[in-house]
């Protein structure tokens, strides 16, 4: 049963896959992942290495390299435990994987696992991972405009993801936010993102830390009026976040945000009748408007010379 899950799950996001392939960073990535079982299967190659099988065949893993992968399976697992998206996942994999083949590669041959981690280190600083660029509907402020924005309407509800670019947890929940902001945006919900990472002065004044440490990226805060009503995840006394899982079911939930999309409702009702105030319009009018399009015969009979065109 668990094997058929895995096929369908892989079946499912294989079009997402196929796209990741053709990417340089998931290539690399695959690449160093399995680079110690190419080296340690190629022909050739493996003739050559060392091994401390008792049959010498050193072709073949040896009894604690097989405790290393098995370690490394484990704790992908337990890490992947709370992986929301597919990303996250991968990442989670990539990530042990390599830190499985340094030492690996440093107990076979210290010269191949300073080859090995050399490359590590040039792949971080020259592979990035893609960000998301798929359709959103979010606004993206910076250090001058964040205040008047959340101020600008007090009718308003902000949703504000605060992130940075170098956290691959917030690249791993981009699409999930984006996708709820598609959801629901409204005039009276909106959802905005702003990079703490680049403004500074923000972090420091809505109390969002940056360091690592402090696992606060992303976080999630809910303004109205631009006072701040909620967050997640929470910060305890010693300025740490509590463990929150940032899944789509979970901001739902927490936020409310369908009653939210409700009451914003109601926000465009009221702003569409202010128009039509403004505009020296009356409800009756409309209505009589609306009565005529709705009704043609009416109008020919009254209007016999009217044209298609002025219809």
């Amino acid at each position: 049963m668990v094997l058929i899950t895995g096929i369908c799950t892989f079946l499912y996001h294989l079009p997402q896959i196929y796209k990741w392939l053709l990417k340089p960073y998931y290539i690399c990535s695959v690449f160093m992942t399995v680079a110690f079982m190419l080296v340690r299967k190629a022909p050739g190659l493996c003739e050559h290495l060392a091994t401390q099988r008792e049959d010498g065949n050193s072709c073949d893993f040896d009894w604690r390299e097989l405790e290393i992968l098995m370690f490394l399976s484990a704790i992908v697992m337990m890490k992947n435990r709370r992986a929301i998206t597919l990303e996250q996942h991968m990442g989670n994999l990539f990530l042990f994987s390599k830190v499985a083949n340094v030492i690996l590669f440093f107990r076979l041959d210290i010269r191949l696992g300073i080859l090995y981690l050399a490359l590590c280190v040039a792949f971080v600083m020259t592979c990035k991972p893609p960000l998301y660029m798929g359709p959103e509907y979010i606004k993206y402020f910076s250090d001058k405009t964040i205040d008047e924005e959340l101020q600008r309407d007090s009718r308003v509800t902000w949703i504000v993801e605060f992130y940075a670019n170098w956290s691959s947890d917030c690249q791993s929940f981009a699409p999930v936010f984006a996708d709820l902001s598609i959801k629901y945006n409204c005039a009276g919900l909106r959802f905005g993102k702003v990079d703490i990472g680049r403004y500074g002065e923000v972090s420091e004044k809505y109390r969002v830390s940056t360091s690592p440490l402090a696992k606060q990226l992303p976080s999630l805060v809910l303004f109205q009026g631009g006072r701040e009503l909620m967050r997640r995840p929470m910060v305890d006394n010693k300025a740490r976040a509590v463990s929150w899982t940032f899944s789509e079911e979970n901001i739902i939930r927490e936020f409310n945000l369908n009653e939210l999309f409700q009451k914003s409702k109601k926000l465009n009702k009221s702003r569409g009748l202010k128009e039509l105030e403004q505009n020296d319009v009356q409800p009756d009018e409309v209505s009589d408007e609306l009565n005529d399009e709705l009704d043609p015969e009416t109008n020919n009979l009254e209007q016999p010379t009217e044209s298609k065109k002025d219809q």
